[in-house]
């Protein structure tokens, strides 16, 4: 399903569920971020859903940024993750039974202003909106225990004449890098209150 209009980088907030038939194969990111074969089939198996919840107004933070918590739901059994960002470029880690111990850090930022993408692969195919300042998220995590590096972009762009939020990911590990970008339909907005509480059980799993 298109996502809305008025649901844009600034306002994720909903669920979305990844569209395995538009995105990439991830199996091959997965397999070099040391991810075993047996957890890579139950996800390759799996519908994945996120739960998005963006803070709107950087005021309304403590800390006087961004806050995106994702809890992401796998349908084969395997237990999901949860992604707790801060929009300050703070490097921050975070450990989790898929990945393991990571530190990662995120922003706004424009595609123009992305930097060591040789091959451009994190820069083309954006609408118009995700060519703006701050038009997409960039997310950067290391892996502390493996030498994997993963890289994100988050913006919008038209796939099959409809309007999607995706992710252009490179993971990289020594002289190997691989590329997917992920395409997500839009399930649902989140009342403020279903809001509410699915920040405060994020909350309990930091």
């Amino acid at each position: 399903m298109a996502a809305p209009e008025d649901v844009n980088i600034k306002d994720l907030n909903g669920q979305w569920s990844m569209n395995k038939t538009l995105s990439d194969d991830s199996d091959p990111l997965l397999a070099l971020q040391g991810i075993s074969w047996f957890t890579r089939k139950i996800i390759q198996m799996s519908s994945v859903t996120l739960d998005v919840t963006q803070t709107l107004d950087p005021a309304a933070s403590e800390d006087g940024f961004i806050h995106i918590s994702i809890v992401q739901t796998l349908s084969g059994g395997l237990a999901g993750t949860t992604e707790n960002r801060v929009l300050d470029w703070t490097a921050r880690e975070h450990e989790d039974h898929i990945f393991g111990k990571v530190s990662g850090r995120s922003r706004f930022t424009s595609v123009d202003g992305l930097e060591g993408d040789k091959d451009d692969f994190l820069k083309t195919g954006w609408r118009e909106e995700s060519l703006a300042p701050d038009g997409v998220v960039e997310s950067v995590v290391d892996s502390l225990t493996d030498e994997w590096s993963a890289r994100q972009i988050w913006g919008f762009e038209d796939v099959e004449d409809a309007r999607r939020y995706v992710r252009h990911v490179v993971v990289a590990k020594g002289e190997e890098k691989r590329e997917a970008r992920l395409v997500y339909d839009f399930v649902k907005k989140r009342e403020e209150e279903e809001a509410e509480t699915v920040t405060a059980a994020a909350a309990t799993t930091e």
